[in-house]
């Protein structure tokens, strides 16, 4: 059962001419062996990992939307448009990216005749919407052409919503109106009304944008949208990243009534049914595949998914209580928790998550403010300024923040007075600090506390910077761990499409993972960090409150940053 893809599929012997010696010796060592694929569409840009039946990475790969794909004239993957709330994404830049990595892995010499599954991950909260008569071109793909030149009248709205918007405030509004109040809401769908969350951003555009959503036939997720491409025909949404809607009732797991009727009548029909998060979708589009394999895919499937949890290191196991704080664009703080209503995980269980806009494009911008875009200068000014920052505290949220709700950069003195600039040493360490009190504070009033066995684990790009990491394991008086393979999504996906096929046999996805290399101790806290932190933690939050009770401007495009 080989899932073998048309356009990248070559008869011959590849050729390796990728840059990974390790790579290269695996599929050299092992040229027959099965291989998984784990995808991710996030904000950025498209990663995939490919992984052997003994989860080593085999493969990596990646299109960064910015620089390689400039006509679509992003910044950090997104535009942000004149109010500075709206941020939406070109939905032919993802596929056009999927049709350059494809061609990237085939050129790095991966043999897709060895792929026997494959799934991924994307961005929450972004929405594709397709116009009508998309189905019908999705099942009649021409294989002589790139799906991005297929695909280019296949949308209603050619740039989409995604997470760092903020625009629906109305809508939010509306919708908790509608449930009965926020607590209601929550109760409902696991949270209360977000601007970003895909029910209150489809409001808006019924509203704003009403011939075009009149000529939609179907809305996807950022996920189930990928997870089309592949299938030839639209893919469910799963319970998971369905939660992030403000639709679904996480406990029926169905679409919530009283929420559809507040967003749009009859919303379902352009919604589809939302199926179980380890769903086997089906096989992969003849698009593709190498017509002499189509018999044998007809016995195979395709599992796609929004995974929340990579390997089984999420859980707690023991004393061990393991908190995650990924260090991409978005930052999460994520706990699971048996009994909370928050995000569906599987039947029993339910994962607390904490979202902040401001993560690594804010990083950036610092860096290339005060470290001349130099990461090794970044990191050298954390090292040559004080745990506690001589008392210099700062709230850096270029774009209307999530957690809390708040916009600006706001600095303080130890004495608690506002400021206009730190120096650039205090700059990049008031910005860490800031960011890692923040999700400590948040994830304490969500109910986690730090006790012993406590464990961070790190996930994202900035999880390969040692001085980055340490501050997180000082602000969190814990040790903080980490994987080898900084694209946590795409392997986490990986290993779901390695669970897909094994599942039916009563392997659960733990089983699979067993053999998952275990995460390695990065830094652990300096000896004064609980006494440094713990009153600093105090004084935050007392700022933060400052911070939430001036007066929030029309637009943030008047915030100095």
């Amino acid at each position: 059962m080989c899932y073998c893809l048309f356009k990248y599929f070559t008869p011959a012997p590849p050729v390796c001419v990728c840059v990974c010696v390790r790579a290269c010796s695996m599929m050299a060592a092992a040229q027959d062996s099965p291989v998984y694929l784990g995808f991710d569409f996030s904000t950025q840009q498209l990663k995939v990992v490919a992984i052997d039946e003994n989860l080593n990475v085999v493969h990596q790969n990646n299109v960064q939307f910015d620089s390689e794909l400039p006509e679509f004239r992003t910044q950090g993957g997104v535009h942000i448009h004149g109010d500075r709330l709206t941020v939406t994404s070109p939905v032919l830049m993802w596929v056009k990216a999927l049709d350059l990595l494809l061609d990237k892995v085939k050129r790095a010499g991966l043999d897709f005749s060895r792929v026997r599954a494959l799934s991924g991950s994307g961005q929450q909260h972004g929405s594709v919407y397709w116009r009508r008569g998309a189905s019908e071109t999705l099942q009649n793909l021409d294989p002589d052409q790139d799906l991005h030149q297929l695909l280019q009248g296949s949308f209603s709205l050619r740039d989409c919503p995604v997470w760092m918007d903020s625009s629906s405030s109305q809508q939010c509004e509306d919708l908790q109106a509608a449930a009965g109040g926020a607590l209601r809401l929550a109760h409902i769908t696991g949270s209360r009304a977000y601007e970003r969350f895909t029910g209150n951003q489809i409001a808006k555009l019924r509203r704003t944008r009403p011939d075009e959503f009149q000529d939609t036939e179907r809305i996807s997720l950022v996920s189930s949208f990928a997870a089309s491409l592949f299938l030839g025909g639209y893919a469910a949404i799963d319970y998971s990243d369905g939660s992030g809607m403000n639709l679904l009732d996480i406990r029926s797991r169905t679409w919530s009534e009283i929420c559809l009727e507040a967003t749009t009548p009859h919303l379902d029909r352009l919604l589809g049914a939302p199926l179980p998060s380890t769903s086997v979708l089906g096989p992969v589009s003849s698009y593709f595949v190498w017509t002499r394999f189509l018999r044998e895919l007809q016995r195979g499937g395709l599992h796609w998914r929004q995974p929340r949890v990579s390997g089984r290191n999420e859980a707690p196991a023991g004393r061990h209580r393991v908190t995650r704080s990924s260090c991409g664009s978005s930052s999460l703080a994520r706990r699971w928790r048996v009994t909370s209503s928050v995000i569906p995980v599987d039947w029993r269980a339910f994962m607390a998550l904490l979202c902040f806009k401001n993560g690594s494009l804010t990083r950036e911008r610092i860096r290339n403010k005060c470290a001349g875009g130099s990461w090794e200068l970044f990191s050298a000014a954390l090292r040559d300024t004080p745990l506690g920052n001589n008392g210099n505290i700062g709230f850096y949220f270029d774009s209307m923040e999530i957690t809390p709700p708040a916009v600006g950069v706001h600095r303080f003195d130890s004495d608690d007075n506002k400021v206009s600039s730190l120096s650039p040493a205090e700059e990049v360490r008031a910005l860490l600090e800031g960011q890692f009190l923040s999700r400590r504070l948040h994830a304490e009033r969500l109910g986690y506390s730090i006790i012993p066995g406590t464990r961070v684990l790190a996930t994202g790009g900035a999880s390969s910077n040692q001085e980055i990491l340490q501050v997180l394991s000082d602000v969190f008086n814990a040790p903080v761990y980490t994987i080898d393979v900084s694209n946590s999504a795409c392997l986490g996906s990986a290993y779901r499409a390695l669970h897909a096929l094994v599942a039916e046999s009563g392997a659960s996805f733990f089983d699979v993972v067993k053999k998952a290399p275990e995460p390695q101790l990065v830094a652990t806290p300096h000896p004064t960090a609980q006494e440094v932190y713990g009153q600093m933690l105090k004084r935050f939050a007392r700022l933060e409150e400052r911070v939430l009770q001036e007066p929030r401007p029309l637009s943030s495009s008047n915030q100095s940053v």
